[in-house]
């Protein structure tokens, strides 16, 4: 019931969020005498503000046009490589008609970017990946939102997930393949490569894990907490919803994206509060660089997208409550996720020293389950000042991490 009461207050709201997006518009309209008048300015950055809180916000687009690659400017086509019921594997290709700028692209090291399921779209990784495509040819996994899932496609579990992944990297070639997860996807891409290397495949040249619950054990945070403060009954009694009937997937049992975001706002409402109150003021004054920014990073933050159910739950079980990766015990499909088997593919973690998600030491845990890699196959960065999303999205990303990624796959890659 609570997933068809968010509908209808939306539904509800709808009238009021639609006359506020007018309003505010109809006052900034250029030429407009009556936005000159006293207190318009106010008036009308009120009603951008209730709009903004209010709005849905859809899915954002990657909209990655062009890179800066072997010193030309270069157009960038988005591509689906692969399709599946729960995710799409796109690619971001690289255009150039200078044959010598050909040959480099083609000698540029493939990688695939692990992008969470964790609530937030893919598209959040967008400077992660725009900052890839200067030296590499890019993939990375789309995930789609449940809701949008008929339930024809069956469920969707955490060994599906692994099983996604396993599927991509085959595709794509694990001999010529570099893998980077972000966040969540470290565990399942742990395993994912861990029961190739057991079963005798071949296996990426890297894999590069940034700021993920390898063992929250270590470093626990608040989210850490959360998971595992109540048994796996709560969560299944109380978060799990049912799509409405409004949507593709009506029927499916998910973790809506809508409680997902009010987590996120919840572990630090006085931040959030500061900044919309920042972006009123910033449109009253006229300081519409500032507010353009809080639009851009709001239109990311809330734009949210629903988890399976069965996914979440085994996600929370595996990974937060029964830590079955770092204790050894976990088995996908009746097979042993063994770490230690992986022999070849060099290992890269990263994590910030102001991580509040995945705390110090949890993504460094990687390196004692790869017992088999020899110690000239490991690294390590700690970034300093850094939280969780400095690592791969922005200054810190660009200018510090990125540089000793790309080092590291280059060090490993074949060419």
């Amino acid at each position: 019931m609570l997933y068809q009461m968010h509908e209808m207050q939306k539904k509800i709201m709808g009238p009021l969020i639609a006359f506020s997006e007018a309003s505010a518009k109809m006052l900034t309209a250029p030429g407009n005498i009556y936005g000159q008048l006293p207190g318009m300015q106010r008036m009308a950055a009120g009603f951008e503000l209730m709009y903004r809180i209010g709005k849905d916000y859809e899915k954002p687009e990657f909209d990655i046009r062009s890179v800066q690659a072997h010193g030309h400017e270069l157009p960038v086509v988005e591509l689906k490589a692969v399709s599946k019921p729960f995710c799409n594997m796109l690619r971001f290709k690289r255009y150039s008609d200078d044959a010598k700028v050909i040959a480099d692209l083609k000698d540029d090291p493939i990688v695939l970017v692990v992008a969470p399921l964790s609530g937030h779209h893919a598209t959040l990784l967008r400077d992660t990946v725009r900052t890839l495509l200067k030296d590499h040819k890019v993939y990375i996994t789309d995930w789609i939102d449940a809701r949008m899932v008929p339930t024809e496609a069956g469920a969707f579990h955490l060994d599906d997930y692994i099983a996604y992944i396993q599927e991509f990297i085959r595709f794509i070639g694990a001999d010529k393949l570099h893998v980077i997860s972000v966040c969540q996807p470290t565990v399942p891409v742990l395993a994912a490569i861990s029961l190739m290397a057991s079963n005798g495949e071949k296996t990426p040249l890297t894999m590069t894990m940034m700021g993920g619950p390898i063992d929250t054990r270590l470093s626990p945070t608040k989210v850490n907490d959360l998971a595992t403060n109540k048994p796996l009954s709560w969560f299944e009694n109380n978060v799990i919803q049912r799509v409405p009937a409004n949507y593709p997937g009506r029927g499916r049992k998910v973790y809506p994206g809508f409680l997902q975001h009010a987590g996120f706002i919840a572990m630090n409402p006085s931040r959030h509060m500061k900044s919309h109150w920042d972006f009123y003021q910033d449109l009253r004054r006229g300081d519409l660089e500032d507010a353009e920014a809080h639009r851009k990073f709001y239109d990311e933050y809330n734009a949210v997208l629903d988890m399976p159910a069965e996914y979440y739950i085994d996600t929370i079980s595996a990974v937060f409550q029964q830590h079955l990766l770092p204790r050894g015990q976990w088995n996908v499909n009746g097979q042993h996720v063994a770490p230690a088997d992986i022999k070849t593919t060099a290992l890269l973690t990263v994590e910030g020293e102001l991580d509040d998600i995945s705390g110090l030491g949890q993504t460094e845990a990687a390196h004692d389950l790869c017992s088999g890699l020899p110690k000239t196959r490991k690294q390590h960065m700690t970034v300093k000042g850094a939280g969780h999303y400095g690592i791969f999205s922005g200054r810190r990303w660009r200018d510090t991490v990125y540089p000793d990624v790309r080092e590291f796959i280059r060090k490993f890659d074949k060419k």
